[in-house]
């Protein structure tokens, strides 16, 4: 008689992915009956991971540490999931972008000898609509353009009195920006110019009247204080280029304008906290893209 107590197999505990939240993302589950590698998962991915207008991402979880990665070689996975975001700056997800969601996701399933299991198309189209509605009633991207009060400015004069309050090139031709503190962080200000201007071949001979600085607040943290910034880099900037500080029609803004700006942000940064899309947390930053 064999008295041996079969060994235990402990499981890695689970951790929730940084990728894929039920918060803004339709999720379907993979499930495979044994640990799959990480090249076979590679070899079946969709070519492209969109459905219309909406990013998806599909992921594993990793059998050695519990945690939910983007497949890799060399790893071996036990289940996946896939999630789509219900909701950007472009709209709600719908039900042709939500039906390429899901056959691109059974055409990995099929391949790897998988089972998908996905969340009912009415019930997400529905759910995407709701969070749209919030989104776009709690989005807010702030602009002033600071327009000269005397001579144009030629490109390269602009680019060395912006660098001098912290704002270098940014990726986008005709535009500069205040990076955060925080690494892989978007910026926290931008400084727009014509986009002609920036590729011009002499920057001294363009010539530039108007400059815009944005904040896009649901990217940035509230804690950052990136309102103050945006204030107070308005006014050093008006001051150093000789520039007024006007609203989109062109009209001058006085300090009472930028008081009640910061009132309204206040009831904006608590209603996107309640809703657990905090001001530059990843889900906000994802859901107002």
């Amino acid at each position: 008689m064999d008295d041996t107590i079969p060994a235990v197999v402990r499981q890695p505990p689970r951790k929730p992915s940084n990728r894929i939240d039920a918060l803004i993302d339709a999720i379907a589950a993979i499930h495979v009956e044994a640990p799959i590698g990480g090249e076979i998962a590679l070899a079946h991915l969709p070519g492209s991971r969109r459905a219309g207008t909406k990013p998806f991402h599909i992921e594993g979880l990793n059998a050695e540490s519990g945690e939910w990665e983007l497949p890799l070689p060399g790893q071996r996975y036990g289940e996946f999931q896939a999630g789509l975001q219900m909701a950007n700056r472009s709209g709600a997800l719908n039900e042709i972008e939500y039906s390429e969601f899901v056959q691109k996701v059974q055409g990995f399933a099929d391949g790897i000898g998988g089972f998908a299991q996905f969340p009912d198309m009415l019930d997400v189209v529905s759910r995407a609509r709701e969070l749209d509605q919030f989104a776009g009633a709690h989005d807010a991207q702030l602009a002033v353009l600071l327009r000269a009060r005397n001579a144009a400015w030629t490109l390269g004069y602009v680019q060395q009195m912006a660098l001098r309050h912290g704002f270098v090139p940014g990726a986008v031709p005709g535009r500069l920006v205040l990076a955060s503190q925080d690494e892989g962080a978007p910026p926290v200000l931008t400084l727009g110019f014509e986009p002609q201007a920036a590729l011009a071949e002499d920057p001294q001979a363009s010539s530039l009247r108007e400059l815009t600085l944005a904040l896009d607040v649901p990217q940035t943290p509230e804690a950052l204080e990136p309102f103050a910034a945006w204030q107070e880099s308005a006014r050093a900037l008006s001051r150093d280029f000789e520039a007024d500080i006007c609203d989109d029609r062109g009209q001058v803004l006085n300090l009472h304008a930028f008081a009640a700006i910061d009132q309204e942000l206040g009831t904006l940064y608590k209603a996107l906290a309640s809703r657990d899309l905090a001001a530059g947390s990843l889900v906000a930053r994802r859901l107002f893209s």
